[in-house]
């Protein structure tokens, strides 16, 4: 899947939420904006119309990295940064990809058999490895029934 050229900002409006509840919200802040899209309150109009030309300002930037790295290759297609998204042969027909491929034979095929790649992940602990991880996790099931034992549950 390849695509998804846009920005999105997405949030709750809970002012409602809180005013039925009886909660009387606190805020202090230092800086007149500080507080602007506050979640708890209503939208002010100047705060969205602020947030719109930031995320057109970014939807922009990342729209002319893609040109400048695709370059020719990009189809004529209008709506390419639309936010919509495509699987891999559309991806190509469209100039968004080169091709299809895994990662490993790809750059064995063009940097030759030499190339050499190197799987990065969390660090395992010694006892994981010597295999006595299964004593970790029998031992981490008894705690935990011994915690909701407390509970009476």
């Amino acid at each position: 899947i390849l695509g998804s050229i846009g920005v999105i900002s997405a949030g709750f409006g809970l002012s409602g939420a809180i005013e039925k509840l009886g909660v009387e919200r606190r805020v202090h802040t230092a800086g007149r904006s500080k507080s602007q899209l506050d979640p708890f309150r209503p939208e002010n109009p100047e705060d969205v119309e602020r947030l719109d030309a930031l995320l057109e300002q970014m939807h922009r930037v990342f729209i002319d990295h893609v040109t400048d790295r695709r370059g020719g290759a990009l189809g004529t297609e209008t709506d390419l940064f639309d936010g919509r998204f495509w699987l891999g042969d559309e991806a190509v027909r469209l100039g968004l990809a080169d091709g299809i491929g895994h990662a490993v034979p790809v750059l064995k095929a063009r940097y030759g058999d030499r190339v050499r790649f190197r799987s990065f992940g969390p660090r395992r602990r010694l006892l994981s490895r010597l295999g006595l991880s299964l004593a970790q996790d029998a031992l981490a099931g008894v705690e935990e029934a011994a915690l909701w034992a407390r509970l009476g549950l």
